[in-house]
């Protein structure tokens, strides 16, 4: 034991960098608006033994089709919740936040040592997940993106691999916990095959032309990803459900995360500060860039510049080659020191914050407002999209809430119109019939109920207004 730890002291020293950067990490989890409705349809699923395909939570929509395409993960993490109480939250992103960059790590981990001083620098850049510290089913996700990549780079250097029969389970685990990105795991064992079809090499490109056993097992990872991915509730409707979904364009023009990246809007900086990294390193190695490396850049490009949910793709595809642009460099003295110091700031940063942690979901209505509305028993109600999630977890029927896919198709142009004051408004309140309105005190539709005498205030806080139809 003593000459293992003596013989791989910088590697488990940086192993340790990783569990407390983890940790540190988790002084900004946040209680997401779409976590109350996924731990409610997971206490669902789990205590009636079904799977929900259809919606119980919308007093409008009560039966209709829904593309539950996250149902395992409602599960997990209400299992998660049962077993760990109100910690669930927190050993569920730690988890996952470790075991993404372990898996990066331990399989690159020659690579990540050559160069220390980069490594750190690597590592400081995935704070680009920190927007994403949430009960979601994104962070399986990127883990599934993680190994996938590099499942399709150990083929990429080593054509007896074998590693790829791993791909249905991945593929069958990432339909099931997260189906609306599950496309990517037969995509990008194309993007790799079309990137080796050929051999050139121009300016500062190359590319090499793979083995016919090569280009024959990256076939088989296609059809290795994309034949399990039709085992869901859903069948083969799961495999069209993200491009419909990629093309609703409501949805996508309304919603934050769905919104691009924005140079105008400093938030977004430390997107477009990773990709000028990733870009400066690539071009200004005396090594000619591999056209999939390229390849990935582009297509994490695309996908962070198209919404700000995939940022973090580029970096995950990155992770896998970055090093290959990288010098050798031998670990300065005092190395073991450093990654001490670093391990202990990191560690006591998070000790202080944990009297800040929440332990308790964040209230997003008080307790008030949700004691009057079950007393008052609503049965039409028109709440504010942000509230929907709480609601539900709440027990009360809902008219909209993060589910986005499911209410675009009917009523969600509809509730935009109503909030906004959109020409038809009047109308879409008649249709609806609404006998309660819960919605920010601060907003135009406020003002109007304010003045409507069809219905009168029943109660308000600092943030929220509930209206009574008369």
């Amino acid at each position: 034991m003593k000459k293992f730890i003596k013989d791989n002291k910088l590697l488990i020293l940086f192993i340790l960098v990783l569990i407390s950067f983890c940790l540190f990490s988790m002084i900004f989890v946040i209680y997401e608006n779409d976590y109350f409705w996924h731990i409610k349809a997971g206490e669902y699923m789990v205590r009636h033994h079904t799977i929900l395909t259809k919606d119980i939570f919308s007093w409008n929509l009560t039966g209709k089709y829904w593309f539950s395409h996250e149902w395992l993960f409602e599960i997990i993490l209400y299992r998660f919740y049962k077993l760990f109480g109100n910690l669930h939250i927190y050993i569920y992103t730690f988890t996952c936040c470790l075991v993404l960059l372990l898996s990066i790590f331990i399989f690159h981990r020659k690579e990540y040592l050559k160069n220390i001083p980069f490594s750190l620098v690597w590592l400081t850049m995935s704070i680009v997940f920190i927007p994403f510290l949430q009960a979601r089913p994104h962070l399986i996700t990127f883990i599934l993106i993680s190994f996938l990549i590099y499942i399709l780079f150990d083929l990429y250097n080593n054509e007896n691999s074998k590693k790829i029969y791993f791909i249905p389970l991945i593929s069958l685990l990432w339909v099931n916990i997260h189906g609306g990105s599950s496309n990517l795991v037969y995509i990008l064992p194309i993007l790799f095959i079309i990137c080796g079809l050929f051999k050139f090499n121009f300016s500062k490109l190359e590319t090499k032309r793979y083995s016919k056993k090569q280009l024959l097992k990256y076939l088989l990872c296609i059809i290795l990803g994309f034949i399990p991915l039709l085992i869901n509730p859903h069948g083969f409707k799961m495999v069209t459900y993200p491009f419909a979904n990629m093309a609703n364009t409501i949805m996508l023009s309304a919603i934050s995360e769905w919104q691009p990246s924005n140079l105008n809007d400093i938030q977004h900086y430390i997107y477009f500060i990773i990709v000028f990294i990733i870009f400066l390193f690539m071009f200004v190695s005396k090594k000619k860039i591999r056209l999939i490396d390229f390849m990935l850049f582009l297509a994490g490009l695309y996908l962070g510049l198209k919404s700000i949910r995939f940022w973090p793709f580029i970096y995950i595809f990155m992770s896998h080659s970055i090093f290959y642009y990288i010098n050798k460099r031998k670990p300065d003295p005092g190395t073991n020191f450093i990654f001490l110091i670093i391990t202990i700031l990191l560690l006591v940063t998070f000790i202080v914050n944990i009297p800040h942690l929440k332990l308790k979901p964040t209230k997003i209505v008080s307790d008030k407002a949700i004691s009057l509305l079950k007393k008052e028993k609503p049965k039409k109600i028109y709440n504010y999209y942000d509230y929907g999630g709480y609601l539900i977890y709440k027990d009360i029927d809902v008219f909209i809430d993060g589910r986005a896919d499911l209410y675009s198709e009917y009523n969600y142009k509809d509730y935009l119109d109503i909030y906004f004051l959109n020409y038809n408004y009047n109308k879409l309140i008649k249709k609806y019939y609404f006998d309660y309105f819960i919605i920010p005190k601060k907003s135009g539709l406020s003002t109007y109920l304010n003045e409507n005498n069809k219905y009168i205030l029943i109660y308000k806080d600092k943030k929220v207004s509930i209206y009574k139809l008369k």
